[in-house]
């Protein structure tokens, strides 16, 4: 990747996956698929079937997301890692984002996350590694602490890619995180889009 990736990746971690500090308010992480695109108004699909008019602003910054091989994750990666926690308190991974070097710290720690009810999020250093006979197990440590969490092979594990403007077409599916106004109107700078059969998991 290049640096300018490496900087939009930065920027686009921290807008979607840092915890809010209590004066900010928090971006409103929006999931779906892309249902029209005209000029830089996006309508998009969400998840629970409503559709949110978002305004692109520009510069407006690209991505997607790529498959990485959950068996290449070496110690000292710096990962994204969205969890459920079983009855027995042992935290499974719901996907994996490898993020690149210049990402280090970003978003990094242990706090709720909206993928699914009850969800996670954990972005740290791995400081171990453990095959399984089924999946990985993965040792991570951040600022305040460190969890071990199984990786099973049905989660995602992807990493950042360059994508364009163009990418984004009707039925895409998209996530980013958008800014609301007063008059809750949504607008975004950064999106990550789905392409070539990858979506993003986050």
């Amino acid at each position: 990747m290049d640096r300018r990736l490496f900087l939009a990746t930065a920027l686009l971690v921290a807008t979607t996956a840092v915890p809010a500090l209590a004066q900010t308010a928090p971006p409103t992480r929006v999931r779906g698929t892309i249902a029209a695109l005209d000029g830089n108004a996006m309508t998009v699909t969400s998840r629970d079937g409503s559709n949110l008019e978002v305004t692109l602003t520009e510069p407006l910054t690209v991505m997607t997301v790529k498959k990485v091989d959950l068996n290449s994750i070496a110690e000292n990666a710096y990962v994204g890692i969205a969890t459920r926690t079983g009855a027995d308190g042992k935290l499974t991974a719901l996907e994996v984002l490898v993020l690149p070097e210049t990402s280090r710290g970003s978003g990094e720690g242990h706090y709720a996350w909206d993928l699914e009810p009850g969800s996670m999020m954990t972005n740290g250093t791995v400081k171990g590694a453990v095959t399984a006979t089924s999946g990985r197990e993965l040792s991570l440590a951040y600022k305040d602490g460190n969890k071990t969490i199984f990786v099973p092979p049905s989660a995602p594990v992807v990493t950042f890619a360059p994508a364009d403007r163009a990418d984004l077409k009707a039925g895409a599916p998209i996530f980013f995180g958008a800014t609301k106004n007063a008059e809750g109107k949504l607008t975004a700078a950064r999106v990550i889009v789905g392409k070539d059969g990858v979506a993003p998991p986050m």
